[in-house]
C-alpha cells in the first residue's frame, strides 16, 4: 500500500480562467523528499484527467517546501462559464491530497 499525499502535505488552490493552480506544501524536510520524486505532473495529470484536464506543469519552490502545479482545462470553463457547484476549483485540493504514492508507511 502507497501513501497519501495528504499523509504529507497541505494544499492550497487557485484559478485563472479554465486553469488551476494548486500548490502542494510539505509538512516536513522529509515529506518534501518523497514529494519531490514521487509527485509528479504526470501522475497528477492523470488524477485530474476525469476532469478534462490538459498537460499539467509542476514547478518546484525549494524555499517553502512545495510543488505548485498548474492544470490546464480542469474548470469546465472557469468561474464565469462552469456550472459546477465549485467554479473557482477549490475542492479540487481535496482530490490533489488523495493522490497516492507509491511506497511505505507516512513519514512521521
Amino acid at each position: 500500500m502507497g501513501i497519501l499525499v495528504y499523509e504529507l502535505a497541505h494544499a492550497r488552490a487557485g484559478d485563472k480562467g479554465n486553469t488551476s493552480s494548486i500548490a502542494v506544501i510539505a509538512y516536513d524536510d522529509a515529506g518534501w523528499q518523497v514529494l519531490r520524486q514521487q509527485l509528479t505532473a504526470a501522475r497528477v495529470e492523470q488524477a485530474f484527467a476525469h476532469l478534462g484536464a490538459g498537460a499539467v506543469r509542476r514547478y518546484e519552490v525549494a524555499s517553502l517546501k512545495a510543488l505548485n502545479f498548474v492544470i490546464p482545462n480542469v474548470l469546465a470553463g472557469g468561474v464565469t462559464r462552469s456550472l459546477r457547484l465549485d467554479p473557482h476549483g477549490k475542492s479540487l485540493s481535496a482530490l490533489m491530497l488523495g493522490i497516492e504514492l507509491p511506497g511505505g508507511a507516512a513519514q512521521s
